[in-house]
């Protein structure tokens, strides 16, 4: 790779061990560890197809990083650039992971105040869900229970804020869900959101 940057691009070889070099190890570090979270992310809503092709970029990446390593055994920035980019994918890995939005979660409310209001909001948003009464540390209480796509807890959670501002809730992922309607066009929503996040 040395030779490559030096010949084509006349780059003296201090500036690739001390600038080019780190800064590659540094990038490709930053897109295998983003592409891992993305990979685990699938696994868990079982994603068997995308999960394993993201598994042969990510692994492909790593070694090309590491490879270099071993090539640079030497430079100190070489192990700083590795380091930083772990750390800095690791950040971007979540924040494409929130931004995709992908797979559904079971939203858990427990309100002991009238939820009449709410339950007729989830049924004219055409949500699944199931109420129960229950009994809490302070007397009787309502249990809703709801899957939703995670995109759509951006509307649900404040609109049980405002029905039932007291209300207790707990978000959980879902790995299936039985009878979900799962078409190309989910995939063309994933694909088309990533692509606008490469574009900001």
């Amino acid at each position: 790779m040395e030779q490559f940057f030096t010949s084509s691009f006349g780059i003296s070889p201090s500036v690739f061990n001390y600038i080019v070099l780190p800064v590659l190890i540094f990038l490709a570090r930053v897109s295998d560890v983003s592409i891992a979270t993305i990979r685990i992310m699938f696994v868990m809503i079982g994603k068997r197809r995308l999960a394993p092709l993201l598994g042969f970029f990510e692994a492909l990446i790593w070694l090309l990083a590491i490879g270099q390593i071993f090539q640079n055994i030497n430079s100190p920035l070489s192990y700083i650039a590795y380091a930083a980019g772990f750390a800095a994918g690791t950040y971007v890995g979540m924040f494409f992971e929130e931004k995709l939005a992908v797979g559904n979660v079971l939203v858990r409310i427990i309100t002991k105040e009238y939820a009449g209001g709410l339950i007729e909001h989830l049924k004219e948003k055409k949500y699944r869900f199931s109420s129960l009464d229950a009994e809490g540390n302070e007397g009787k209480v309502s249990v809703l229970f709801t899957v939703v796509k995670r995109e759509q807890l951006h509307s649900l959670i404040p609109s049980i804020v405002n029905f039932n501002p007291n209300a207790f809730y707990t978000i959980e992922s879902v790995k299936r869900v039985s009878h979900e309607e799962i078409s190309s066009s989910r995939y063309k929503n994933i694909l088309s959101r990533f692509i606008t996040l490469n574009r900001r």
